[in-house]
């Protein structure tokens, strides 16, 4: 009896976690989404230190300095993420994987790599990547600008390739894409989207050898016709994007009604020469469509189209934005395309409120819905929409200046699973309508710029109820103030994004009150002219994961604020500091010490001489990709260092203002 009870006591003083099997755990990793449970994961011991490494698929790296030593610990990676790493080119590619004798397990099972927006990388970078990643079936290298056809060329070796990525890549022509498509044959998934150098030549050779492919976005390329001809004997092709096409039209999508038999998705926006009659071509031969968005492309949606369109019986997003609509085509299409679950009608002419009444009464499941511009609909709109939609989860009604805290009370009552709403420039929205959307538990974003009649009333239901919230916006909200600002900091701590620009009500009491926001990403603060550098201050000091910072014209903030700035925010990539008053010595200590700093807005800096921004510049050029500066200063800086920072793959935007220096 006595050894049973010592037993017992022994088994009961041991730790809980002690007991639970590594399975058990790494399912219970497997529940934890929120960084900050992870983080907390990490911190618990030792062997939840080793799990979560055994755990982790993905990793996005800041510093590529630290990534050997995180490749070391992560070697079940699927996918690596260097888009937000600082100075990636050649040579940093070399040293990290070009060793000639790289640890096997650091980069054998990476399927998945992304380098979009490392505009330094070349031939010598990428012929790194295919040795050293085996596995790669996935790369990402839009917005490399600096690509050409002899840098591409060496992805032909990738014969396990399925996707690829090369958005904005304006120096790929055709021969860099046959190179691709000859020895990529694999291909299902292609986005050339702004690769304004490929024409027919290229997309019909892509037809001929990348027969798999199921995904193709040829947005904004100078393809005619012929293109489509070719594209329509991709028989397995399910998505086709072609926005901005301005060389295609009706003609050409006739190619289409005959050939991919398994199309599910096309985007036709912004084609110019389009009609009515050539979305009617596709979807007369694609029964099985389920995604169709053909905004700004022609005027009127015509009978025989919302005809073949309730003709549709699998369609679940369709996207007519700036078409002039009438009542019945809303009702028919609602009538008949029952699995509807996303609508867009931004800047729809014509949508009333019996439009919206004929349209939702049987689309139980519609789920997103944007009616931005929407100029005539009122609360009686809102009302079917809450009454039918109850299920709905994502409402834009942006510059509907008709509706009231009466269509928003039934919104609160009636949509319990509202996450995403977009209320900017909505005259009408005040703080008892903000009351009655604190009802809405889950909303996630909440976008009130240009409300000019709520206040921190309003704001505090929100911030005591909303407790969800990631994205705020108060754009030129200029009835909130510090107290509104202190309810929101209070109750919602997940808090990511939050614009407050032109907010003049706002003092550094404000800052101070969200600085205990730790997860807070991204904080536009334009013309604070209240907040001071103590604001600021307490702002970096309390938010550790800022990481995107707009403190344009808080004429207020001085060199102190900087300093203080630079030593806490370590993370932040991107600030815009035009119009501050700030001098040589707080830009050079803000460019100098912000080691992941790549987007640098410094216009009307008047106080900051020409030598203040060489030296601002020559301190951050190896991790600078984008930069807006004052045109005058384009003859003022030294030659070498434009051409080192041009070099480094930096995009120096200029402005076109007179330079004034105190």
């Amino acid at each position: 009896m006595m050894e049973a009870m010592v037993a017992t006591a022994s088994m009961s003083s041991r730790s809980i976690l002690t007991v639970l099997t590594e399975d058990l755990l790494l399912r219970i990793l497997d529940m934890l989404v929120d960084n900050s449970d992870r983080k907390s994961w990490l911190l618990v011991c030792k062997e939840f230190l080793r799990l979560e490494s055994l755990h982790r698929r993905s990793l996005r790296v800041f510093r590529h300095d630290y990534l050997p030593r995180l490749l070391r610990r992560y070697q079940l990676l699927d996918l690596l993420d260097l888009s937000v790493c600082p100075s990636v080119d050649d040579a940093t590619m070399v040293i990290l994987f070009g060793s000639p004798n790289p640890s096997p397990c650091s980069t054998r099972w990476i399927k998945t790599l992304i380098l979009s927006r490392a505009c330094a990388l070349g031939s010598g970078g990428l012929e790194v990547v295919v040795r050293s990643f085996p596995c790669l079936q996935e790369i990402d290298l839009s917005y490399c600008c600096g690509l050409e056809d002899r840098d591409v060329s060496a992805l032909a070796l990738v014969q396990g390739l399925k996707v690829l990525k090369l958005v904005k890549c304006l120096g790929v022509t055709d021969f860099g894409l046959a190179k691709i498509v000859v020895g990529c044959v694999r291909l299902e998934s292609l986005n050339l989207k702004w690769c304004l150098k490929i024409t027919d030549l290229g997309i019909e050779l892509l037809s001929k050898k990348c027969t798999a492919l199921r995904i193709l976005d040829l947005s904004y390329l100078k393809v005619t016709n012929k293109s489509l001809h070719c594209i329509s004997s991709l028989w397995r092709l399910e998505v086709l994007s072609m926005v901005g096409c301005s060389s295609i039209d009706d003609k050409g999508f006739h190619f289409l009604s005959n050939g991919n038999p398994l199309l599910q998705c096309v985007d036709v926006s912004r084609c110019d020469n389009v009609s009515s009659r050539g979305l009617l071509s596709i979807i007369r031969g694609h029964e099985g469509l389920q995604h169709i968005t053909a905004g700004y492309c022609f005027s009127e949606l015509s009978k025989p189209l919302v005809n073949r369109l309730s003709k549709l019986k699998h369609l679940k997003s369709i996207s007519l934005y700036a078409a002039r609509v009438s009542d019945w085509s809303l009702g028919t299409i609602g009538n008949n395309c029952k699995h509807l679950v996303e609508i867009g009608l931004s800047k729809c002419t014509g949508v009333t409120d019996l439009g919206i009444e004929m349209l939702v009464p049987g689309l139980a499941g519609l789920k997103i819905l944007d009616l931005t511009c929407c100029h005539l609909i009122t609360d009686v709109a809102l009302s079917a929409i809450a009454d039918s939609c109850k299920n709905l989860l994502c409402l834009n009604l942006e510059s509907c200046t008709l509706i009231t805290y009466m269509g928003l009370g039934r919104l609160g009552s009636c949509c319990p699973l509202l996450e995403e709403l977009d209320l900017t420039d909505c005259l009408g929205v005040n703080d008892a309508g903000l009351e009655q959307l604190s009802r809405c538990l889950e909303l996630v974003c909440l976008k009130l710029g240009l409300c000019a009649n709520i206040s921190d009333k309003g704001l505090i239901q929100i911030g005591y109820k909303c407790r969800n919230l990631l994205k705020l916006d108060l754009y030129r909200c200029t009835g909130i103030g510090d107290d509104g600002l202190a309810a929101i900091a209070s109750g919602c701590k997940k808090l990511k994004r939050l614009n407050l620009s032109y907010c003049v009500e706002i003092s550094d009491r404000g800052l101070e009150n969200i600085s205990s926001l730790e997860e807070l990403f991204d904080l536009e603060i334009r013309r604070l002219v209240k907040i001071t550098s103590v604001g600021l201050a307490a702002l970096a000091a309390g938010c550790k994961s800022l990481a995107e910072l707009d403190m344009k014209g808080c004429y207020s903030v001085c060199d102190a604020g900087l300093w203080v700035l630079a030593h806490y925010s370590s993370n932040i990539r991107q600030i815009n500091l035009s119009n501050c008053r700030i001098s040589d010595v707080g830009l050079c200590t803000a460019m100098g010490n912000m080691k992941c700093l790549q987007d640098a807005k410094l216009v009307d800096l008047t106080n900051v001489s020409v030598e203040g921004f060489e030296l601002a510049l020559r301190a951050s050029c190896v991790r600078l990709k984008k930069l807006k500066l004052l045109s005058t200063l384009k003859f003022l800086l030294s030659s070498k260092l434009l051409e080192m920072l041009e070099a480094r793959g930096c995009r120096i935007r200029w402005m076109e203002k007179a330079l004034v220096l105190d």
